[in-house]
């Protein structure tokens, strides 16, 4: 969202000098480009993930302050933006009312773009005071003034709603990642006796355990506890999650998984060791299954790439894996101990081809994905300049959209229709950014 530019005039209101026509329409223009750009911001601010899930969530802490506060906002916004609009309107139907507007409308026209001629009445000026200022019946402002007041009410709320959305995409996942390391860790535990109130192993995995339980309940209900903000940082959302009590938690997981391990290779080497194999052989198919599933949705979807074959299952490592647990069986210890010994070394191998294979096989895939943000990002950037309907523009934004999002995709000619967008989009933005134009003042932060 921006800030309108200064209507530049001639001669004679209490306002400065009175505008003539064309500079009326030039600033009727202007206006008309900013309101564009004010209602794609809030239009985006309401259909953004994180506000939808803050609505749906049963908040607590800071976040539930935090978030009544954004709301009234938000609401606050609409107040004002239907203020901008009706002013925005009144202001055409004036200008329209005469091919050539006489001398008394070009005062009215220029006492209403440079004084304070839009009024915001009734509820909406009693929300948000810590924002607004006193709560008073009615407030008046420029529209100049206008739109710096929405700027600083969207970015208050979007920081937000960012910051809490942030939070949500990184930890709980991580959190769960962690919860099933931690169960696979209890039932190894469990299985060598390694039990609460019988080891300290066992203690410390039921400390977790209730610490997870917790940390989770508290990043979802109060995301925003979990937050820190970048020091000088004026962008939305600028900051990262807070991870300290997940990488404790993590840390004492793999202390204690450490501690079960030297258990295991004292009381059962040979078995631990075949449970690690067949742990590693079923990483390694189940990374192929997903490989071969990914190569085909890559066929389907992406054209003229050349995407490699995936090989089988690992199955002679099975047979072989299969002859080391017979050789356990029969306590045949001199001949299993060289066997796990190549073994281990061929399984971490067909785990790291595995890999291998599957990132490869999705690289089109991730090559598209960076082409749909790269243009979804020059769009957003041409339509907070005001060009957005500029027709070559729409034009080479809609030729790399439709090959992005068509079946099968052609990268190549993708990529190239992306950069024939940015290329323009460059152009149109070079004189802009320069100064010329000066209705637009947002820039980069």
């Amino acid at each position: 969202m921006g800030v309108a530019g200064p209507f530049p005039g001639s001669a004679g209101t209490p306002h400065g000098p009175v505008m003539d026509r064309d500079e009326v329409d030039r600033a009727l223009a202007r206006l008309g480009a900013e309101h564009e750009a004010v209602e794609t911001s809030l239009l985006a601010l309401q259909d953004h993930a994180g506000r939808r899930l803050l609505e749906g969530a049963e908040l607590t802490g800071v976040t539930k302050e935090r978030w009544a506060a954004a709301e009234q906002s938000i609401t606050l916004l609409w107040s004002y933006f239907d203020a901008y609009t009706a002013a925005l309107t009144d202001l055409r139907e004036l200008r329209a009312r005469r091919r050539w507007s006489s001398r008394e409308d070009l005062v009215e026209l220029t006492e209403r773009l440079r004084g304070r001629s839009v009024t915001v009445a009734g509820p909406a000026a009693h929300l948000a005071p810590s924002l607004t200022g006193p709560a008073r019946l009615a407030e008046q402002f420029t529209l100049e003034e206008l739109v710096a007041r929405m700027n600083e009410l969207y970015a208050a709320a979007l920081d937000m709603v960012v910051a809490a959305d942030a939070v949500w995409s990184a930890l709980p996942a991580r959190i769960d990642l962690l919860s099933a390391e931690l169960q696979r860790t209890r039932s190894l535990a469990h299985s060598v006796g390694v039990r609460p109130g019988e080891h300290t192993a066992g203690d410390d995995l039921e400390g977790i355990t209730h610490e997870l339980s917790a940390l989770r309940a508290q990043v979802v209900s109060d995301p925003l506890a979990f937050w820190r903000p970048t020091p000088g940082s004026s962008a939305p959302g600028g900051g990262r999650p807070d991870t300290d009590r997940y990488d404790r938690a993590a840390r004492a997981l793999e202390d204690v998984r450490r501690e079960i391990e030297a258990v295991l290779r004292v009381r059962q080497d040979s078995e631990e060791r075949l449970l690690r194999l067949r742990d590693l052989l079923s990483r390694a198919d189940r990374t192929l299954t997903e490989a071969r599933s990914a190569r085909g949705e890559v066929l389907a979807k992406i054209a003229a790439s050349e995407v490699p074959a995936v090989s089988g299952p690992p199955t002679a490592l099975q047979e072989r894996l299969a002859t080391a647990a017979e050789y356990r069986r029969h306590s045949r210890w001199h001949r299993l101990s060289p066997l796990l010994e190549s073994l281990e070394r061929e399984a971490e191998d067909e785990l790291h081809r595995a890999r291998e294979s599957l990132t490869a096989v999705t690289a089109p895939l991730a090559v598209r994905a960076e082409l749909r943000g790269r243009l979804d990002a020059y769009k957003a950037k041409v339509a907070r300049h005001g060009m957005a309907e500029d027709p070559l523009l729409i034009e080479r934004y809609d030729v790399a959209r439709r090959m992005l999002w068509s079946a099968p995709c052609d990268l190549r000619a993708a990529e190239q229709a992306v950069l024939r967008y940015q290329q323009a989009a460059a152009e149109v933005l070079v004189p802009r950014q320069g100064g010329a134009v000066p209705e637009d003042r947002r820039g980069e932060s």
